[in-house]
């Protein structure tokens, strides 16, 4: 698949990638520079916000967990510095709840990991939804169901595990322990 950049000058589109995995950074900036980026990569939401204000990127990829961090915090930010940002946020943990929210604050797509550049490119050009997208068979799993759910009232609460917990009618540190594991696969 070609994908063409905009050509608005002979300049190169500014690439910001910010994800907490080195090694995924290095090998993903090598491929979007041959891809005619300039790329920079960033690994805190500090950081990226302190280059953003500097220098908006025309596109970014950012990871939705960073450290003890929330990737979707730096979405709105970006959106907000520029809304002609493209934006594609990338998880290994993807949730519907997650990805509905990252579409709401300004990401043009959401992209489970394990992802490749060409994927990262096809996401960029996006500008509306695949009607080809494939339906799933199978219904999710139950553990796949709390997890989703557990995670949207979480999302709905600003991350507040206290007020989560009430609403769900769960002992706090039984929500964390849930929390804590990856979602069921399917």
């Amino acid at each position: 698949m070609t994908v063409s950049l905009p050509v608005e000058s002979h300049e190169q589109p500014s690439l910001l990638i910010v994800d907490d995995d080195t090694v995924f950074c290095d090998v993903l900036a090598k491929a979007m520079t041959k891809r005619g980026f300039n790329v920079h990569c960033i690994h805190t939401i500090e950081e990226a916000l302190e280059y953003a204000e500097s220098s908006t990127p025309e596109y970014a990829v950012i990871d939705l967990k960073l450290s003890n961090e929330s990737g979707l915090v730096l979405v709105e930010k970006l959106n907000l510095l520029d809304p002609g940002t493209r934006i594609v946020m990338l998880t290994g943990y993807a949730s519907i709840a997650t990805a509905v929210e990252a579409i709401k604050l300004g990401a043009t797509h959401y992209l489970a990991k394990p992802v490749d550049a060409d994927d990262i490119m096809a996401a960029f050009e996006r500008t509306t939804g695949d009607t080809d997208t494939p339906i799933n068979a199978h219904p999710l799993s139950v553990g796949r169901l709390e997890w989703e759910y557990i995670h949207r009232i979480l999302n709905e609460n600003d991350n507040n595990i206290s007020v989560t917990a009430r609403i769900l009618n769960m002992h706090r540190r039984t929500l964390q322990r849930k929390l804590s594991k990856k979602p069921h696969r399917e």
